[in-house]
């Protein structure tokens, strides 16, 4: 693919105030180093086992995905995070900073939650890996493994980290998709539905170009607007996550198995894996908005 060249549009922004929650769609995004302002920016902490609350940790938290978060004020760079308002599944309401918030959420969720700012050192949470043959290149299938996550992950592997400790992010803090990915995966199976709430991103780029486009990406900078600049680091496998029934969409396995036949890629050297969108750094701050151009660098 050659570079220099318009790819295409920005067609959707969205942040995501509590980590696993519902989020918000954003009319503008302010990228910074750390991502989009105020993305993942809280979490719940399991009191009893330590551990980052995940909707990968489906048997624990099967209704996670159906909790919604919107902040109660814009955030700011460089200011404090202000307060955000979560909706449970019954539609009772928590905010951050009020002093029952602990226990209205685990009244919720029938586990003893603490909802957090920071993610601990050893960030850990309990993935699930659905029966699904060849989506995990270790081979686990219908079982929850120990994973770590963010900085701890990194550390795990003797890398420098691209997400701070204490962030929530689980490997990189910018997530990208484009349209054609999901036009691809919808005329491969239509009736799973790909829809843009599964994959959770925080950019999806309008592109005409046929196929998984994004997996040329790799390594090269992407411009978005006037000034944002990225750099895409590494494809985004995919996990139990996108199977589960959210925002109006019906659980379906089908969805991790097309990508396993689909789009199964090398990360990497970490093995093959299901793959859709990319992982990116922001390399140079900026505004961004729906209809902003996109320039593959």
């Amino acid at each position: 693919m050659a570079t220099g060249q318009v790819v295409g549009s920005v067609a959707g922004l969205w942040r995501f105030p509590v980590k696993s929650m519902g989020g918000e769609q954003l009319q503008e995004a302010d990228l910074t180093e750390r991502g989009i302002v105020g993305d993942r920016a809280y979490a719940l902490i399991d009191q009893e086992t330590g551990k980052v609350v995940s909707a990968k940790s489906v048997r624990l938290f099967p209704s996670l995905l159906h909790c919604t978060a919107a902040f109660l004020e814009a955030p700011r760079r460089d200011a404090a995070v202000p307060p955000v308002q979560i909706v449970l599944p019954d539609g009772t309401t928590a905010t951050s900073d009020s002093p029952d918030v602990d226990r209205v959420l685990s009244k919720s969720f029938r586990r003893n939650v603490k909802l957090v700012r920071s993610a601990p050192a050893d960030f850990t949470i309990d993935q699930y890996h659905p029966d699904v043959e060849g989506a995990d290149p270790g081979g686990h299938r219908n079982t929850v493994v120990e994973q770590k996550l963010g900085s701890a992950l990194f550390a795990a592997l003797g890398m420098e980290s691209p997400v701070s400790v204490g962030a929530f992010f689980d490997v990189f803090p910018l997530f990208v998709l484009t349209t054609s990915t999901l036009a691809r995966l919808n005329e491969i199976r239509s009736e799973s539905r790909f829809r843009e709430p599964r994959f959770r991103m925080n950019v999806i780029v309008q592109t005409e170009r046929p196929g998984f486009v994004e997996n040329d990406w790799v390594g090269h900078g992407l411009g978005l607007g006037n000034d944002a600049l990225l750099n895409v680091a590494l494809l985004d496998p995919r996990c139990v996550m996108r199977t589960l029934a959210q925002d109006g969409l019906p659980q379906d396995t089908e969805i991790l198995r097309t990508l396993v036949q689909h789009n199964k890629v090398q990360v990497g050297d970490l093995g093959r894996f299901p793959c859709a969108g990319v992982y990116a750094v922001v390399a140079t701050a900026g505004k961004v908005r729906p209809g902003d151009r996109v320039v593959l660098n």
